[in-house]
């Protein structure tokens, strides 16, 4: 049976008592000028429609053991006179509204074995109903009163926020000595370097000699054709003038 809107609820006490051949009985009553919706145990499908918000004299609903999806109606804190809440037992999903908190008189609430999840509201009269079971069977919801709290670990410290109150400052002292200690292992890597080639010179004569013969060669290698080239240039000079 699909949930449908059904209007005149004011003054108006409604429960479905049977369902044969899709024809629905329907008892109707007042009680204290306030108005009940008791339509559990239905087999109804469907969300739940904004416009049951709508309907200030309510003060008790209950749609316990039906096939109801979706989220709960946001403005379900509209309901200011309500004082009992039964949505247990359906597939309804999303996080409680934070609207109802702010239902004062509410002192029955049941919402288990649904899909919820996201933090429980906090207000003064939700604070008093401590029975962790009106929330069972919602994995995903945390915070009181459930043991399992809502709060997200702290970030690991970065060196982008070593310190906040310094700002910008300490990034800057940071990248300077990052600087100052990679500069240090350069020139220690050339001093190494260096000092090993001449040190190995110094202490090596065979070596040394062997060297030097090898750098004299070079320079002969390399002086004599420019110096070939240069005398050659001259004299064609000479010849011109």
């Amino acid at each position: 049976m699909p949930f449908s809107i059904i209007e005149g609820f004011s003054d108006l006490s409604l429960q479905i008592k049977e369902i044969v051949k899709g024809i629905v009985a329907l008892s109707t009553g007042t009680q204290g000028g306030q108005s009940i919706i008791d339509l559990s145990s239905n087999n109804l499908v469907g969300t739940i429609p904004e416009e049951l918000t709508n309907i200030s004299p309510l003060f008790a609903l209950n749609l316990s053991f039906n096939h109801l999806t979706g989220h709960i109606p946001e403005n379900i804190g509209n309901l200011g006179n309500l004082e009992s809440l039964d949505l247990s037992n359906n597939h309804l999903s999303g996080t409680i509204p934070q609207s109802l908190s702010s239902i004062s008189w509410i002192s029955y609430l049941n919402l288990s074995n649904n899909n919820l999840h996201g933090p429980i509201p906090t207000g003064r009269q939700l604070q008093t109903l401590d029975d962790p079971s009106i929330y069972a069977g919602n994995s995903g919801l945390c915070g009181f009163p459930l043991p399992n709290n809502c709060t997200k670990p702290d970030p690991p410290p970065s060196l982008t926020n070593v310190n906040p109150g310094a700002g910008n400052d300490e990034v800057e002292k940071i990248d300077k000595y990052e600087n100052l200690w990679f500069i240090l292992a350069v020139m220690s890597g050339v001093a190494t370097g260096f000092w090993g080639v001449v040190g190995t010179l110094v202490i090596k004569r065979s070596w040394r000699e062997s060297y030097f013969r090898y750098v004299e060669d070079i320079a002969d290698r390399i002086y004599v054709p420019i110096k070939v080239r240069v005398n050659r240039f001259k004299k064609r000079f000479n010849k011109n003038s």
